[in-house]
């Protein structure tokens, strides 16, 4: 089954990478770029703490 919201962020990554012939380190520069342009609206979470298992004891 396609999901179309699938379809378009695959559609959408393929276009970015276009732009930049597939360079990672330059594809990441401008997402870093995006983000940064972004102030407040991006939420950046405290790791979490993992928590013994019964097993792992």
């Amino acid at each position: 089954m396609k999901d179309p919201f699938v379809d378009e962020v695959r559609r959408f990554r393929m276009e970015h990478t276009k732009q930049f012939n597939s360079d990672l380190h330059m594809i990441c520069e401008d997402l870093r770029r995006f983000e940064s342009s972004l102030g407040d609206r991006v939420v950046t979470l405290e790791p979490r703490k993992i928590r013994p298992t019964k097993k792992s004891r």
